[in-house]
This record gives C-alpha cells, sequence and structure tokens, in this order.
C-alpha cells in the first residue's frame, strides 16, 4: 500500500486576530479548509466541514473512490448551509476545502483531490513545482481569461473574492482530480495565506531544500509571516515514501520518466453540482493544529497529462466560433466593396479595399478604362493613389464617368474616348490626319 511522511503547520499571523484556518493531517487524508464569515463563524464553517470529511473517509475505513470524496464535500456543504440556517449567528459563514486521499481504482492506488475555493494543492516533482488545483476566486478567473496579469491579480482590490465557497448554496460545485502516486513525490495543501505572501518559487526552493516535510511546513509558515502575514496560514507537506514498486524503473534513467509519464495517463478532472458565489475575508481557517510526521525529502521527475474536460470542450467550441466570425468579417470586409485607382497608369476599377485586407488582395474588375493618369489633374490622381472606394461597382463605373468628363484630352496618338471634349466626331476616324484630296491634271 501507498505510504506517506507529512508534517504540519499552522498559524495566525500578524495582522488577524484570531486563527480561521482548519488542517486535519492523517495517514492516507489532508484537508486544509480556509474559513470566512463573522463573529467566529468562519472558524466554525472551517472545522465543520473538515470533521465532516474525517468522519465520512478516515472512520468509516476504506477503500474510497474519489467520488466518495466528492460526495463527503458536497454532504460538508450540506452541513454548512443547515447549520447558518439554524443559527443566525453562523449565518454568512463559509469555507475554502482542499483536501487529497488515499483512494482505490480497481487494483491500484491513486490520489483522490477535491477542491473549493483558492486553498491550493501543489506537487512538487523531478524538482519542479507545479499547481494542481484552479483557483476559484474573481482574479483568478480574470486571469484565466487573459484579462488580468499574474502581478495584476497579486495587488488586485477584488482578489479575496470567491467564486465558489462551500456553505453558500445547497449544492457547490466541486472540481475533483485522479493522480498516481511515486515515490519521491512531494504535495503542498496551503491556505491563500501562504501563496499571497510567497511566490511560487520561494516555495519550491523551500520544499526541494528541506528534506523533512514537518521543518518544510513550519518554514514556509515563517516565510509567509515574513513578509507580511496578514492573513492566517496553513501548510501541509506529504511525501510518498513507498508506492511498493508501481515505478520498476525507480532509479534515475531515461526509462524512469517514459514509465512514469506512461503511469501518470489518468490524471481526472471533473466538476459536479452548481456554482456558488461568496465573498470572502483574506482569511483562512481555525487550525486544528500541526500533525507531523517523520520526514523524507527529494524529488522525482514525471509531468502529468490531464483528460479533457467537458470546459475545455466549450472553450475550444467557443474560440472556433470566434474565430470563424473574424474570418468571416476579414473575408467580407476584403470583398464586398470597390474602389478605382490605377492599374499603372490607366484608371481601373478594383473588387477589395485599397491595399488589401491581410491576405485578401484587390482583384481588378475587367479591363482598365481608356483614361490614363495624365489626363487627370493633381488632385485626382493623388485621389486614385490612395484608391477611391465606392460601395458598388455600379458606383465605381459612375465615378469613373465623372472623373472622365473632367479628363484632359488624350495627347496626340493616344486614343481618347469617343465624345471627349475637343474631339472632332467627323467620318473620319479620331484622331488620324484625313485623307488628301487629289486634283486631276489639267485636259
Amino acid at each position: 500500500m501507498t505510504a506517506f511522511a507529512w508534517g504540519a503547520a499552522t498559524d495566525t499571523g500578524r495582522v488577524r486576530p484570531a486563527n480561521e484556518d482548519f488542517l486535519l493531517a492523517a495517514d492516507g487524508l489532508f484537508v486544509v479548509a480556509d474559513g470566512m464569515g463573522g463573529h467566529k463563524a468562519g472558524e466554525v464553517a472551517a472545522h465543520l466541514a473538515v470533521e465532516e470529511l474525517r468522519a465520512r473517509i478516515l472512520d468509516r475505513g476504506g477503500p474510497h473512490t474519489t467520488e466518495d470524496l466528492v460526495e463527503a464535500v458536497q454532504e460538508a456543504n450540506a452541513v454548512l448551509v443547515s447549520k447558518a440556517g439554524e443559527d443566525p449567528d453562523l449565518r454568512g459563514m463559509g469555507t475554502t476545502l482542499c483536501a487529497m486521499a488515499l483512494v482505490r481504482d480497481g487494483d491500484r492506488d491513486l490520489l483522490g483531490v477535491v477542491n473549493v475555493g483558492d486553498s491550493r494543492l501543489y506537487l512538487l516533482t523531478s524538482g519542479e513545482l507545479e499547481q494542481i488545483t484552479d483557483d476559484h476566486s474573481l482574479v483568478a478567473t480574470l486571469e484565466r481569461q487573459g484579462r488580468l496579469t499574474q502581478a495584476e491579480a497579486a495587488v488586485h482590490p477584488q482578489r479575496n473574492i470567491l467564486t465558489r465557497a462551500l456553505g453558500i448554496d445547497e449544492r457547490v460545485m466541486v472540481d475533483s482530480w485522479e493522480i498516481v502516486p511515486f515515490v519521491g513525490d512531494r504535495y503542498l495543501l496551503c491556505s491563500d495565506g501562504l501563496f499571497n505572501e510567497v511566490d511560487d518559487n520561494r516555495i519550491a526552493s523551500t520544499l526541494r531544500r528541506l528534506a523533512d516535510p514537518a521543518d518544510a511546513a513550519h518554514e514556509l509558515v515563517r516565510l509567509a509571516n515574513e513578509g507580511g502575514g496578514r492573513d492566517n496560514i496553513t501548510c501541509i507537506v506529504v511525501d510518498v515514501i513507498d508506492d511498493q514498486g508501481r515505478d520498476p524503473a525507480a532509479s534515475p534513467t531515461d526509462g524512469r520518466v517514459a514509465a512514469r509519464v506512461d503511469g501518470r495517463d489518468r490524471v481526472l478532472a471533473a466538476a459536479v453540482g452548481e456554482p456558488a458565489m461568496a465573498s470572502s475575508d483574506p482569511g483562512g481557517a481555525d487550525a486544528g493544529g500541526p500533525a507531523d510526521g517523520p520526514g523524507a525529502g527529494g524529488a522525482a521527475p514525471s509531468p502529468r497529462a490531464r483528460w479533457v474536460t467537458w470546459r475545455v470542450a466549450v472553450f475550444l467550441v467557443v474560440l472556433l466560433a470566434i474565430i470563424g466570425a473574424a474570418v468571416g468579417s476579414i473575408i467580407y470586409a476584403g470583398t464586398s466593396t470597390y474602389y478605382v485607382g490605377f492599374q499603372g497608369d490607366q484608371v481601373a476599377i478594383f473588387r477589395g479595399k485599397p491595399g488589401g485586407v491581410l491576405w485578401l488582395q484587390p482583384e481588378l474588375q475587367g479591363e482598365p478604362t481608356d483614361l490614363t493618369r495624365e489626363q487627370l489633374d493633381v488632385a485626382l490622381q493623388a485621389e486614385l493613389d490612395k484608391g477611391k472606394e465606392q460601395g458598388s461597382l455600379l458606383e465605381a463605373e459612375q465615378y469613373v464617368d465623372r472623373i472622365r468628363a473632367q479628363a484632359r484630352p488624350a495627347p496626340s496618338g493616344g486614343l481618347p474616348s469617343p465624345g471627349t471634349p475637343g474631339t472632332a466626331t467627323t467620318g473620319t476616324t479620331t484622331g488620324l490626319a484625313p485623307t488628301p484630296t487629289v486634283e486631276p491634271p489639267p485636259q
């Protein structure tokens, strides 16, 4: 069976009057909850949520599935909603919840992960730190949409507004994952009091530097206080110390990386229920106190791959629709109008925009007219050099007729248009000298 070593630490911080974070660190179940609500309601919410998971996962024994873990979170949410309805002092209470538990899928061990709110789970593997969970907060949503940068999100005045939390609605959307554990993997569960004060690079370096998980957890809390300690801080560091030979190529070879990648082909993201909206204090949830275990450090390789979720599918459909609409607009703009310009030195009508639109270049309509550049005054030449846009082919032809009426006669030797001012229209060919009359010799 998969075995763990872990260490945990929690602290009120330097600003908050009480610690509303609550944690549970036990063999096979690790939970962080960050409570919110006035008059100790946040503390109560976090405590109730964690205890509900303890009762449904630890106290009932196993093996459990990830679905059991998701259902336990839903039950915790129901308990909070019920308690808030019974006690006016608890109305408006809520909590985040991030949990990781050892679950079974057939004959293999997996790590089931659930998350609601902005507490986080990180994985350190091959020396690289990766955030597994997604924050359910306003600024995180804006950042994922590309409307805020990471730096802007870190100082945004609404960064403490949650888009999901337990205790707000009767049903809550629960994100869940399944991860294959390997020896050397190190996990970090934490409340936002840590990552709002300590950046990911420093978190990663601390997890790499300190082999004992208890030392690492306490050092991260210390760093958060050093960074300002403006919120409650809770950390649980969990090391996978035995996977019972799940990774047969456990030596540092190229084969190990390939085996670990293959072994991580099932990392499932799922969601259940309806989303809730909650406004969060930047705070966390009352501490259950540290539960420290024996330490074993080290990093191990292997990136993880997630299945495509329905959210990704919907996003791709919307993205393709937007791209299609944009391409259609470009094609319409590049082909629905006409303009009059020059083809060489001759006046011509083109379909499209002057200069083209992206890959759509103007197309010559028919043959160039018999009007030439030098028949036009300077102002008209400049106008046609830019391209005189018209709404339709008919309007373009009418515009050509108008400038033809203003044009100078074609130079000698040219072929001006019939009816051009200053041109004779006799029986002789315009522009050619008449045939001389020859008198017969006198008789």
